[in-house]
């Protein structure tokens, strides 16, 4: 499978990109809250976010095909800005998953954040990708109450993901990069929003593990980071992770 990262500002990038080329968009977008990624603090705490918001969505709705689908993984400041601006991009809505990370930002005079936001929604209402086997699991009436009556399939999982982040004794954690995303939160995205071969795209590639996932999935990936530290930290991360799987 093909793999690409492009080295630049997401914008910029997307607009170099053919229209309706891209089946599955997956991404961690800053999250305006002034987490340094290589520029300073004050390069995450932009003014004018929801308004950028909205240019980059505008672009993934451009080059996402008919059939595609986009999940953003999102903080809690400003969540309800790429809310909006994803419906207004004209996407079809179809879930705001909750993902339960366990480990998460404790606080003394609020209650501890240990959860985030996924927006998962399509460009078509009809016709888009969704593989239910990769996300069913057995419902109470097989495993609780042996009813009869349940369906021998399961049932697709529900909005609540439990899903721990990646902490630093983790063996998948990646130094030198302050947001990394699981593995298996991605896997379960792409599994159920994609096809083997399908062209899976992350404006905001960061260390890479959309496109290693993806690659381990038998997708061709796309990935655009503006720090080109991040770019070269996911190339490598890609390079050792292709060779390990076929070896």
């Amino acid at each position: 499978m093909g793999s690409e990262i492009i080295i630049g500002d997401c914008v910029d990038k997307l607009k170099e990109m053919k229209a309706e080329s891209i089946d599955l968009i997956v991404t961690d977008p800053p999250y305006n809250i002034g987490i340094n990624y290589g520029s300073g603090v004050k390069a995450d705490k932009r003014d004018d976010y929801q308004y950028w918001c909205s240019v980059w969505l505008s672009e993934c709705h451009r080059v996402l095909k008919k059939t595609g689908s986009i999940w953003v993984v999102s903080g809690q400041e400003y969540g309800a800005a790429i809310d909006i601006e994803i419906q207004n991009r004209g996407f079809y809505f179809r879930n705001r998953i909750t993902w339960q990370e366990r480990f998460g930002v404790y606080c003394r005079n609020k209650f501890g954040r240990t959860s985030r936001s996924i927006f998962y929604a399509t460009k078509s209402k009809l016709g888009f990708c969704f593989n239910r086997d990769a996300v069913l699991i057995p419902s109470d009436r097989q495993v609780k109450y042996g009813d009869k009556r349940a369906n021998p399939e399961g049932k697709v999982m529900g909005d609540v993901w439990d899903i721990p982040r990646v902490c630093g004794t983790f063996k998948e954690r990646i130094p030198g990069v302050p947001t990394q995303l699981p593995e298996k939160l991605i896997e379960r995205i792409i599994l159920v929003s994609s096809h083997p071969g399908d062209a899976v795209l992350d404006p905001f590639m960061g260390s890479g593990t959309v496109s290693c996932v993806g690659v381990k999935n038998k997708r061709n990936t796309v990935g655009i980071e503006l720090n080109p530290q991040y770019a070269a930290i996911a190339t490598q991360r890609l390079l050792t992770y292709t060779t390990r799987r076929s070896a």
